[in-house]
């Protein structure tokens, strides 16, 4: 087969062979435009100087170094999420992104502000999971007035302060999981609630948003007091067969933070999915199996694609136009999974 050549490129281009030439060659700067032209036409007649162009065009892009921030790095959610960031970075054509994606040990605040703060003079913008505590806020600030942006993901910290809030409208989920439950319940009963930390903005939301939505619409339901199960799968299991065990009417159980593991495993050894609804967030390889074998009702997801490619799509945005004066926040909408939905 005849080798390709810089008149082929240039003609699937419809460029200039000195066009072309000047790409190749790094003798004089072209448009990125242009450059990218000459790429995929490279690309598409099997040039073999395609590597090479892309290399350039690496190397001329201006740079983009971002932190992400996340928690608890073996569960598997948050490694979808790792994953998805490293995916979609590499696909920006603006910039050359370079991602460092650090966990957190804990929950404490002050890990998270230590985390944040150590971010200074390293990276020109951050993205981080966490709670809402003055703590984060003052490590915030600090990066913002450093002139570095820090959003918040899924759940939203440092109000007025971080330049944007990437997540669920999690008081809207909250209203949706109580419409789900008043709905899918064999009868009118009680029903419980596990949120991960008090400090958990987007927690407390679907709390708020559950409670008004059965105090408008569906009264004959009685919430009982939410329970903190520091998003682990022990205390959860402990307290979702305790749940079970002292309420014969419990008819509806959301776990609305992490720990859903724990919730899934009690249901699955009690039985208990022929007379309660169990709601939980994500689907994972535990909530997936959960509705499998139906002890699961409900899985309310974040479209992680969706907002991964917006968040980089805008913060790519902010190295251009710099950091907003009036921090926003931008919705999306859960995907919800039944076990019908599975096929």
């Amino acid at each position: 087969m005849k080798r390709s050549t810089i008149a082929d490129v240039a003609r699937a281009a419809e460029l200039s062979v000195a066009t072309v030439d000047r790409v190749l060659s790094g003798r004089a700067r072209v448009r990125e435009e242009t450059a990218r032209k000459v790429q995929e036409a490279a690309i598409a007649v099997g040039y073999h100087g395609t590597n090479m162009i892309r290399q350039r065009l690496l190397a001329e892009r201006p740079g983009m170094r971002m932190a992400i921030l996340l928690q608890k790095e073996r569960h598997p959610f948050y490694q979808e999420l790792k994953r998805e960031f490293e995916a979609r970075a590499s696909t920006i054509t603006e910039r050359n992104v370079r991602l460092v994606v650090k966990f957190a040990t804990s929950t404490s605040p002050d890990e998270l502000a230590s985390l944040l703060r150590g971010c200074k003079g390293h990276f020109d913008a951050v993205a981080a999971t966490g709670v809402d505590h003055p703590e984060v806020t003052a490590a915030v600030q600090d990066l913002r007035q450093a002139g570095i942006p820090t959003f918040s993901l899924l759940s939203d910290f440092a109000q007025g302060v971080r330049e944007s809030y990437f997540g669920l409208n999690n008081l809207r989920v909250g209203r949706t999981a109580g419409w789900l439950i008043a709905n899918i319940a064999k009868r009118p009963g009680k029903v419980g609630i596990f949120v991960g930390a008090y400090r958990y903005h987007g927690h407390e939301l679907r709390e708020m948003g559950m409670r008004s939505y059965f105090r408008e619409y569906a009264p004959q339901f009685q919430m009982l007091d939410g329970q903190i199960n520091l998003e682990t799968r022990k205390l959860t299991e402990e307290a979702t067969g305790d749940l079970l065990a002292r309420h014969d009417d419990l008819v509806g159980l959301y776990v609305a933070g992490g720990g859903m593991e724990g919730a899934i495993a009690a249901f699955e050894r009690s039985g208990a999915a022929d007379r309660c609804a169990l709601l939980v967030n994500e689907l994972t390889p535990d909530s997936y199996a959960g509705l499998q074998n139906r002890s699961v009702s409900i899985v309310l997801a974040t479209p992680v694609q969706q907002m991964v490619s917006e968040l980089l799509s805008y913060t790519v945005g902010i190295m251009e136009r710099g950091i907003s004066a009036t921090p926003g926040q931008r919705f999306f909408t859960a995907t919800i999974y039944t076990p019908e939905s599975l096929g």
